[in-house]
Order: C-alpha cells, then sequence, then structure tokens
C-alpha cells in the first residue's frame, strides 16, 4: 500500500503499461484503438533491442533489426493515441481498486499490465553486446537456430542446464560443443542423449570469452582455446517479476508470474504479458499475450466503471 496521501493524488488513466518491449507496445496499440486512456513506461531496456536482426518475426521475410521493430510499434501505440513514457516504476501499490505506480512522478491507473520481460545472464566478457550485434553471441536458438545452419555451434553453462540446449542446437548443426562451466561434467539425465548426438563436452573458463575476427574464441580449462562461429549462453536469465509480486501475485518454481488464459494475475485488474509469462520467449507470443490481455482489459474496465 502506497501510504504517502500525496503521491495516491497523481493523475488517473484507464490502464498503465509497465514495458514497452513488444508485448507491452502492442498491448497499448490494442488499449489506444479500444479508446482507453494508456500510458507506457518503459526504462528503455528492452531485450529486443539487443537482436541484430530476426528473420523468425511474422511478416518480416527479409528480417527486421530488434531496434526497428521498436520503432515500429512505438509510432503504432503513438498512432494510437498511446503516452509513451521514458521512465522506471520502482513502487506500485494499491488505494482502494487503482494502482498506484511511483517513478519520477505518481500514476494513478485502473488496470495494470506488467511487460516487464527479462535480463538473461551472460558469459563475463567486455564484448558482450559488440558479439551480440556481430552474431558471434547469440540468446535464442528457437529464434536464430536456422541462421547457424551447418556452422560450428558451442552452448556454455552449468552441465546440467546447457545440455538441453545443446541437444537442441543439433537440429541445425553437427557440429556443437557444450562448454561446461560447473566443476563436474557430469550431465545426469542427458548424458546418454549428449553422447549419442555426437556433442563434444568441454570445461571452460567462462571469462576468457572474446571476439576474434568473425568468431567467438574461450579458453579451454585444459590450456588450450577453441573458436566457434556462435556461442549460445545456457546461464539462466533474471526474470522481472517483483512488481507483481509486490502487488500479491504469484509465481512459478522458476519466477514467472502466473496468469490464466486471459493474461490475468491473481490480483483484480493485474495482468502480465511477454517474457514476464512462462512460455516461449517469442515476439510473436508476446504479440499473442498482448492482444489477449489488452482485449480482457479493456472488459475488465467495462466491468468495473467507477
Amino acid at each position: 500500500m502506497i501510504k504517502d496521501e500525496s503521491v495516491c493524488q497523481g493523475e488517473r488513466i484507464d490502464c498503465l503499461v509497465i514495458g514497452g518491449g513488444p508485448a507491452g507496445l502492442a498491448a497499448a496499440t490494442y488499449l489506444g484503438r479500444f479508446r482507453r486512456r494508456v500510458v507506457v513506461v518503459d526504462s528503455g531496456q528492452s531485450r529486443a533491442k539487443l537482436i541484430p536482426i530476426t528473420r523468425n518475426c511474422p511478416g518480416f521475410p527479409g528480417g527486421i533489426a530488434g531496434a526497428d521493430l521498436l520503432n515500429r510499434l512505438r509510432q503504432q501505440a503513438l498512432q494510437s493515441g498511446a503516452d509513451l513514457r521514458h521512465d522506471v516504476i520502482h513502487e506500485i501499490g494499491r488505494d482502494g481498486t487503482d494502482f498506484i505506480a511511483i517513478g519520477s512522478t505518481a500514476i494513478r491507473s485502473r488496470a495494470a499490465l506488467l511487460a516487464t520481460g527479462i535480463v538473461d545472464k551472460l558469459p563475463e566478457t567486455p564484448s558482450a553486446d559488440d558479439m551480440i550485434r556481430a552474431g558471434t553471441l547469440r540468446l535464442c536458438p528457437i529464434c536464430d537456430g536456422y541462421e547457424v545452419i551447418d556452422k560450428r555451434v558451442a552452448v556454455i553453462g552449468p552441465a546440467e542446464e546447457a545440455a538441453k540446449k545443446a541437444l537442441f542446437m543439433r537440429t541445425y548443426t553437427r557440429d556443437v560443443t557444450l562448454l561446461t562451466t560447473d566443476a563436474s561434467s557430469e550431465i545426469a539425465d542427458a548424458g546418454r542423449l549428449i553422447h549419442e548426438a555426437g556433442i563434444q563436452l568441454e570445461p571452460c573458463i567462462p571469462h576468457s570469452l572474446r571476439p576474434s575476427g568473425e568468431q567467438a574464441t574461450i579458453q579451454l580449462s585444459n590450456g588450450t582455446a577453441s573458436s566457434f562461429d556462435t556461442v549460445y549462453p545456457a546461464m539462466g536469465c533474471t526474470i522481472r517479476s517483483q512488481l507483481g509480486l509486490d502487488l500479491g501475485a504469484t509465481c512459478d518454481e522458476l519466477g514467472n508470474l502466473v496468469v490464466d488464459a486471459h493474461q490475468r494475475t491473481v490480483v483484480p485488474g493485474l495482468y502480465a504479458a511477454g517474457d514476464v509469462v512462462n512460455e516461449i520467449n517469442q515476439i510473436a507470443v508476446a504479440f499473442g499475450h498482448a492482444s489477449i490481455a489488452a482485449t480482457d482489459m479493456h472488459n475488465y474496465l467495462d466491468d468495473t466503471k467507477c
């Protein structure tokens, strides 16, 4: 609960969207076209902006850069009447049935959508951003595994977790190496499958990952170096679900916000969409979440007029 009475007197809108990635911006477009007063608060840290180019986004057969896609989505949301603000929401609470969000100013809203996403955990290297732009460090094999067909690929991370992604990459190339970052190279559940798939298993020094021309190099624990066309991290992520938890929403064992078929959390009027929800982390999925959530938010506001 927000206790400061002066804060509780902030402007009142229909819908607050926290997060300006594909889910948040698509939802804002829907809500604006429903003639709702909607504000999107975005810190500018969308995971999508890291994408050098994706050919996995419906409607762009030639591919599109993440930053370009976000610009198009922002333009569409603005044309639909959404108010886009660069800010960080650091606290959110309730005042009766309203939500009170605190950033540089206070925003009072009748409904709220969390589209706060995730942050990938990457190997410690000063060149991570440059390697992502070059495609030598890639974050999502579902998105871009097709781009590395028959190339030399590595998956880096704790053995048990990285094994699943390494096996997935065998869909695209026979040359897959599993770079283990933990002390043990034993893979209890997937060991037999790793062996049968012909995947190399190499303990490595994760902070030694560096760009080298059009490849990525890394030091192995045996003192040698190895090079790859692309390295995929499998080191987990930070799920930005805390604002929802502060309001009483529930999460699964990984920290993803739990929602129903309409993207509703257990908190009345609070919705979640995109990577912060436990689905495959895809732009197309974020769009689907956004359309479902925004439509139900519109109906919720009609049912709770005050």
